[in-house]
């Protein structure tokens, strides 16, 4: 009997959700099923890189030392270039003055060490900014540090959402909304490689992991 009635109250619970809610739910699942795993947490198959600075442990890529300097910017870069998509990852920064990134729609510069293109930034000062990398060599759109300090988990696993339709670049931590920013200038590319980033300057070490991507029409 109380099987029974836990059924009809289940039954009676499900009737009195708006099935428009239901397709919202229904919908999100289906848009997350397109997305695809970039990195198998096992190797840098699928990405270039100096491997002496990129490694992979404990399902993460990993760049940099906490033992001693980084002697210069260093980048680990997707086999396949992207357009349109929503990127999302878990990274995790350590170390005093650390700085690191996610390069979108980027390109190496040829016989160098640099990359050129939009960059999701990361590290005091700058987290969940869009800077432009060795091109306009400035930030474009940034959030409030208080904001970010607010959902920021220092020395942990956080969530970056990056996604890039057209010519706007939405950024997310945590599921805060930092950077919501529209290219004014045509004749810069919106496409390009996907690179991980670890930034010259004193021991530090940026981890990524739970890469996927999802292409949009």
């Amino acid at each position: 009997m109380r099987n029974k009635l836990r059924t009809t109250a289940l039954m009676l619970f499900l009737a009195a959700i708006p099935s428009s809610l239901l397709c919202i739910d229904a919908e999100a699942a289906d848009e997350e099923s397109k997305a695809v795993s970039i990195f198998d947490g096992k190797s840098l198959a699928g990405w270039s890189g100096d491997e002496k600075v990129f490694r992979v442990e404990e399902g993460a890529i990993v760049a940099g030392s906490l033992e001693k300097p980084i002697p210069r910017n260093e980048f680990l870069t997707s086999d396949k270039e992207y357009g349109n998509f929503e990127l999302r990852l878990k990274f995790k920064v350590l170390g005093k003055g650390a700085n690191a990134g996610i390069q979108i729609r980027s390109r190496r510069i040829p016989d160098h060490h640099e990359m050129i293109g939009y960059q999701a930034d990361l590290g005091d000062g700058w987290w969940g900014a869009l800077y432009d990398e060795s091109r306009r060599n400035k930030m474009l759109a940034g959030p409030k540090a208080d904001d970010v300090q607010g959902v920021l988990r220092r020395d942990d696993w956080n969530d970056y959402t990056i996604r890039c339709e057209g010519r706007r670049i939405q950024l997310f931590i945590n599921d805060l909304a930092t950077v919501d920013y529209t290219e004014n200038d045509e004749k810069i590319e919106q496409r390009g490689l996907i690179g991980l980033q670890i930034h010259g300057g004193p021991p530090s070490q940026a981890s990524y992991k739970d890469i996927t991507i999802r292409e949009l029409d």
